[in-house]
């Protein structure tokens, strides 16, 4: 996996999720509200930033993650961050 978020792509991020936090997630699931994801809960979350900042190489913003709504959302302020 690449450490660079130019090239950290939305695949790239959902092999993590299916990786590190064990979650079988097809890919247009990423977008769908965390209420309709099976299984999905805040020690998840948790869990996807830590990844998110090994992957990237930055720090992801938090705040802004806690108001996210779908996992695409994550990804989008992981790779802007």
């Amino acid at each position: 996996m690449s450490t660079s978020t130019d090239a950290f792509t939305l695949d790239d991020f959902t092999q993590l999720v299916r990786d590190d936090l064990g979650l079988s997630l097809e890919p247009e699931q990423v977008a769908a509200d965390f209420d309709e994801l099976p299984d999905w809960d805040s020690l998840h979350l948790l869990k996807l930033v830590t990844s998110l900042e090994t992957a990237t190489g930055h720090s992801v913003p938090v705040g802004k993650v806690l108001e996210a709504r779908s996992l695409k959302e994550i990804y989008d302020l992981a790779v802007t961050a």
